[in-house]
């Protein structure tokens, strides 16, 4: 992996979970007595509007009480100072790597500061809460939605992380469950391409199977260990 020169990391919920931020499931996985899985998609918003920008607006409003932590900062710097090519992805809708100082990165399943206009496809930046009914700035229409991929909606920037993947030397898995789909399958991707794969984790994911390497533990533990690794090798 010392000889690698192109990196994709892929982060998930285990990245953010030692920074607090709030699940929003009650017992039994619901939310004001529904399905978190039903609350988040097209059909709903449509349906209930109210509902889900409530949903959205809370967790948005969460962000406010949590900060990144020592794996966000380590792949900050990994990112400030590697000198190859580097895309950290994340499934993640917070804005902690942001927070952090990551820039080489993109959100596949959207951004809770965002909002994008369902009419023309603008997208704005947003803090606070998202009323149903809310104008686009470009086009004028009441046409606002969290700028969320919603249950059977295609991830965000597929192609752009494709090529990533293809040309990687090494790809890195923090903090997933290897559960959800398309980026369970970045790591078969990323072997068919030739990339080393390694997987940091607090328990194997269903893809263990996959990486050359796994390694369990807590990212914030884990991941400023592998940045300085990788960073002392450079």
């Amino acid at each position: 992996m010392h000889d690698s020169r192109n990196i994709v990391v892929l982060t998930g919920a285990g990245i953010s979970a030692e920074s607090g931020p709030a699940t929003f499931r009650g017992p039994g996985g619901l939310w004001e007595g529904e399905r978190v899985e039903d609350i988040c998609t097209p059909e709903a918003l449509a349906r209930d509007a109210a509902l889900v920008h409530r949903f959205y607006d809370l967790r948005r409003a969460a962000l406010d009480t949590v900060a990144p932590n020592a794996a966000h900062v380590a792949l900050a710097r990994l990112d400030a100072e590697w000198p190859g090519e580097l895309l950290i992805v994340t499934q993640n809708v917070d804005d902690l790597h942001e927070r952090a100082g990551a820039t080489r990165m993109l959100h596949m399943h959207g951004e809770l500061r965002s909002a994008l206009c369902a009419a023309c496809g603008e997208r704005a930046a947003w803090d606070g809460p998202l009323p149903p009914g809310s104008v686009c700035a470009a086009c004028g229409t009441a046409a606002l939605r969290p700028d969320i991929v919603f249950f059977g909606e295609m991830p965000y920037a597929m192609d752009a992380i494709d090529a990533a993947l293809a040309r990687a030397d090494l790809f890195v898995s923090i903090g997933t469950s290897g559960a959800v789909y398309p980026a369970a399958g970045f790591v078969r991707t990323a072997r068919y391409h030739g990339a080393r794969t390694l997987e940091l984790n607090l328990d194997p994911s269903e893809g263990s199977v996959w990486f050359h390497e796994s390694q369990m533990g807590p990212a914030s533990a884990l991941v400023p260990a592998w940045v300085d690794e990788m960073l002392g090798a450079d």
